[in-house]
């Protein structure tokens, strides 16, 4: 971030000096370079003038100060190519040595509401839910590094149509209380269904459930609360199994009941864009792009889970100066209402992150008709075939090592598999190839940092590593080892990427980057062997700067790094 901030500082003096003025340096990842700017394109349009001309006037302008990073700027055709320095490679050393896990972050400030998974508590959690837990979850765990105070919360939908169902089906059939309760909560609701399809002159019975509980009515709110309860205890469950934590579970009714909801709507007349249509009453949102009228309360008086949701946004603009939601392709629509509501009665408007869906090879699935593969199924099929990878690596090892190690190596290979693909593309999760210990996903990084705490054991047990050791990084002059210091150093910019650009797919690809290059390392220079001690005291200084650099990456990442795999 540094020698960014260098670099961007050094070219915009050498170009105001020029009479150019400051610009967007368009600075970007080269293979030719460290860091390359495409700012002569840019310019040329502005000035008529060739791009190649002028990065050769700005290159030929450029000075460098003796404590900078910079060690070179060069015009490369209209490209301008900037070399960081010895000092940059040195310092990047010492810096992880010294910080440790502190290392990278710490940059931003603020507080963000960020919203994720929000299921609807008729059931657990699928694997089409999972990949909004593993998104919002990695992408806090990125917003928390820069910086930022996050409060994470999961929206409950605890008075809507399908909870109505679930709140009768109780009523109906028995529960399985040897079931885990989400589980038991999907069967009487799975059997609600087939049961109201089947008769549906019982649809009022669940009808007249949903105007009692926005009345106010005691008896059904609690009959509501127990059985969102119930399936909320599962999904906090398969959630930790997760390694995904909430801050707060915020109910949909609160909103209601403080009468919150009936203010809303109120604001929402003043705006002079609802009219009655059929008793209900409906906002015109043409004027924001949207042909379709929303409907805000129904013609019996009763709001709408949209209407809920815009109280609940703003109490939350209130609570903090970003609020994130992590919403699902199928959202678009209606968040772009929500949003366009919001911004017709003056109250912050949402970032919204839009992911497509994730499936399996198997296909697609409902909830409603009981056609899906549970979490806790994916979750227990992914860490039994991981046991039997750890077992073929590691035969001499204990059971218990073994699972241990395959349910940090299985959780790892799921989230990674799913964070690892950008948000607006969608996906197929195959546990076979996430597995996979050579196909460079969460296992590969895991078996990486695995390697170096491996490599470190067994220096410090032959009486060569001492951590407290003064190293000179300045001996580290192997490609591969410039390569590696080069990449630990890419941390806070891919981090700072991804928080601006709240995409943590990127952080992910940087980190498998990260393992490929310390094995790189390892492959072609002597470590332990070398026969230099000043060469393997920093050798090992490296491998060290790359077991906290991998860790602190999977721990952003919401990944274990296992010590032995």
């Amino acid at each position: 971030m540094e020698f960014k901030q260098q670099v961007t500082l050094i070219l915009n003096d050498a170009m105001e000096s020029l009479g150019y003025g400051k610009d967007d340096l368009n600075l970007e990842p080269s293979q030719h370079a460290d860091i390359a700017s495409r700012v002569a394109f840019r310019l040329a349009s502005k000035l008529k003038q060739n791009p190649k001309d002028i990065a050769e006037k700005i290159a030929k302008t450029v000075a460098i100060p003796n404590d900078s990073y910079l060690d070179s700027v060069e015009a490369v055709g209209p490209y301008l190519n900037v070399r960081a320095n010895r000092r940059y490679l040195d310092e990047t050393v010492s810096r992880i040595r010294h910080e440790t896990d502190g290392f990278g972050g710490g940059f931003c400030e603020g507080k963000i509401i960020i919203e994720h998974t929000s299921a609807n508590p008729n059931g657990p959690l699928h694997v089409g839910h999972i990949r909004n837990s593993v998104i919002g979850d990695t992408l806090t765990r990125i917003l928390k590094r820069v910086g930022y105070n996050v409060e994470i919360h999961y929206y409950v939908n605890d008075m809507g149509r399908q909870i109505a169902i679930v709140s009768w089906a109780l009523s109906q059939f028995e529960f399985d209380t040897s079931k885990k309760p989400d589980h038991a909560i999907a069967d009487v609701y799975i059997r609600a269904n087939a049961e109201l399809e089947a008769h549906p002159e019982k649809v009022a019975e669940v009808e007249r459930l949903m105007q009692l509980v926005e009345s106010g009515d005691d008896k059904t709110i609690e009959r509501f609360d127990r059985a969102v309860g119930f399936a909320v205890t599962g999904i906090r469950k398969t959630l930790l199994h997760m390694n995904v934590v909430h801050d707060k579970f915020v109910n949909e009714s609160d909103f209601v009941r403080s009468g919150a909801v009936s203010r809303i709507v109120n604001e929402i007349r003043s705006t002079g864009l609802t009219k009655i249509d059929n008793g209900a009453l409906v906002v015109n949102l043409q004027d924001y792009g949207f042909e379709k009228s929303l409907v805000v309360q129904r013609s019996d008086g009763t709001s709408l889970y949209t209407t809920r949701d815009i109280a609940y946004h703003e109490w939350k603009g209130e609570q903090a100066e970003r609020v994130i939601d992590i919403l699902g392709a199928d959202h678009k629509l209606i968040s772009g209402q929500l949003k366009a509501i919001l911004n017709a009665i003056g109250k912050n408007e949402p970032e919204i992150v839009i992911f497509e869906f994730v499936s399996l090879p198997e296909g697609s699935m409902s909830t409603r008709r009981g056609k899906f593969i549970t979490a806790d199924e994916l979750f227990e099929q992914v860490e039994e075939q991981a046991f039997v990878e750890v077992e073929k690596r590691r035969p001499e090892m204990p059971d218990k090592f073994k699972k241990e190690v395959a349910a940090i190596v299985g959780i790892g290979a799921v989230r990674y598999d799913i964070v690892k693909v950008s948000p607006e593309k969608s996906t197929v999760f195959n546990w076979k190839e996430a597995l996979d210990f050579e196909k460079q996903g969460a296992p590969f990084i895991q078996y990486s940092h695995a390697r170096a705490c491996s490599i470190l054991a067994k220096a410090k047990d032959e009486g060569l590593w001492n951590p407290a050791t003064t190293v000179d990084p300045s001996v580290l002059l192997e490609d591969s080892e410039v390569a590696l210091i080069k990449k630990m150093a890419q941390f806070d910019n891919l981090l700072d990427q991804s928080a601006r650009e709240l995409k943590p797919h990127i952080f992910a690809i940087y980190a498998r980057e990260l393992a490929d290059s310390f094995n790189q390392f390892y492959r072609f220079v002597p470590v332990i062997s070398a026969e230099d001690e000043t060469d393997r005291n920093s050798r090992l200084a490296l491998v060290d700067c790359a077991r906290i650099v991998l860790a602190n990456a999977l721990d952003t990442l919401g990944i274990g790094a296992p010590e032995s795999m």
